[in-house]
């Protein structure tokens, strides 16, 4: 039987505050297989984990630093001295193993590392005929995920994904990862799902947003992650001419960051089933964009519409489409929250609490703000967007 349990603490003691929260994930579960664990920058994450393990021992932790808090069926957990929300799984029929680094010589080498040997803390061979996940969770900083996730899918092929990138409060670098023996604020962490119950995992991965039919030919990228030009024009130059913006103050260094909330950028992956959100983080001198998630040349670019309305509205709304989905009551909600999401949201964090705690009900669930978002959807390929939202029924 298939179980989850959440718990939270915003004790200025880390050693309290992980004890605590862990405290209460374990309550009334049994064999518990692995514990997602988002936590504050302001702890020291290796105190954290050791005493999340003090109450967990011998239980696979993963998971990553959350930004302004996380929410739980008790409301929105956050706070200046810190916070964390443990996740716990339980299930006679699942297999879990896990595994992190930082990056070596590579993204993509790195990926392919922590694959193999989260196949053998399972008990799983990881060379020669390889026994897949059904399913698995990553966590990287934000930057390579698209690598990370190649060089994991070298080792495992396609397996449906989850998850989201590590975050900070103030986009300053200061976010991390972890596993139970690791922290690094580069590199990647994962776990593996194999699940013997049928139809154990569901994924719905959204942006919730409107298409506009302001779009263009993507003629310039840069580094992956530079968006040099639309249709040959600068790609802040098209960006006003879109929104018919005229103060370009707004479009310029950070502000273009807060300025695109409501109005991001998407591609559609090949057959229309999805659009990934392509967050713009900075207009640089030369009005390029730095970008959230790798672009390419030769593609298309959409502006995307929507108001703070519609940030606050989906959250719940999306939860229901997911129930829907999976077409039962799930054992557990593992809901990923972008962080520039969160930011749009302000201080009607509570509203997203209460539209998401009428649609999930009694289900224990977990929300996490994040750097990046990771899902797919339909028969899609695994990938990455910003600004987006991807919600896991398990169980």
């Amino acid at each position: 039987m298939f179980q989850t349990n959440v718990g939270s603490s915003i004790n200025p003691d880390v050693l309290k505050a992980g004890a605590e929260a862990a405290a209460a994930a374990k309550a009334g579960l049994d064999d518990i297989k692995l514990a997602f664990v988002y936590s504050g920058v302001q702890y020291d994450q290796k105190l954290l984990l050791d005493s999340v393990a003090s109450e967990l021992p011998g239980v696979p932790l993963v998971g990553n630093t959350s930004f302004t808090g996380v929410i739980t069926p008790a409301g929105f957990v956050g706070g200046d001295d810190g916070f964390v929300g443990v996740f716990a799984v339980a299930g006679d029929g699942l297999t879990v193993g896990t595994a992190g680094s930082p990056k070596g010589e590579s993204a993509r080498a790195t990926g392919r590392d922590v694959a193999k040997a989260a196949l053998a803390a399972a008990g799983k061979p990881a060379e020669g005929k390889i026994v897949p996940p059904d399913y698995f969770y990553m966590t990287a900083n934000p930057g390579e995920e698209e690598f990370f996730l190649k060089g994991i899918e070298d080792v495992i092929g396609r397996v449906p994904i989850f998850g989201g990138s590590a975050a900070d409060n103030a986009i300053a670098g200061e976010w991390s990862l972890f596993t139970s023996d690791m922290v690094t604020a580069e590199g990647v962490a994962v776990a593996f799902f194999w699940d013997k119950a049928a139809g154990g995992f569901t994924n719905l991965f959204t942006g919730a947003y409107a298409e506009t039919d302001q779009y263009g030919v993507i003629t310039k990228v840069r580094n992956n992650r530079e968006l040099v030009e639309i249709d040959g024009v600068p790609a802040v130059k098209k960006y006003a001419e879109w929104r018919g913006i005229d103060d370009m103050e707004s479009l310029s260094g950070g502000n273009l960051l807060v300025t695109t909330i409501t109005n991001p950028l998407g591609v559609k992956d090949r057959l229309g089933d999805l659009v990934a959100i392509r967050h713009p983080m900075n207009g640089n001198d030369d009005l390029s964009m730095a970008i959230g998630a790798n672009l390419t040349e030769k593609t298309t670019v959409i502006m995307m519409d929507g108001d703070v309305d519609t940030l606050v509205r989906s959250a719940g709304e999306t939860v229901e489409r997911l129930l829907e989905k999976a077409g039962r009551k799930p054992a557990g909600l593992h809901l990923v929250h972008c962080g520039g999401r969160r930011a749009g949201i302000a201080d009607r964090i509570g509203e997203v609490y209460a539209g998401r705690k009428s649609a999930a009900g009694d289900i224990p669930f977990i929300v996490e703000f994040t750097f990046g978002e990771y899902g797919f959807e339909d028969d899609g390929n695994n990938t990455t967007g910003g600004l987006m939202l991807s919600y896991t029924a398990l169980g």
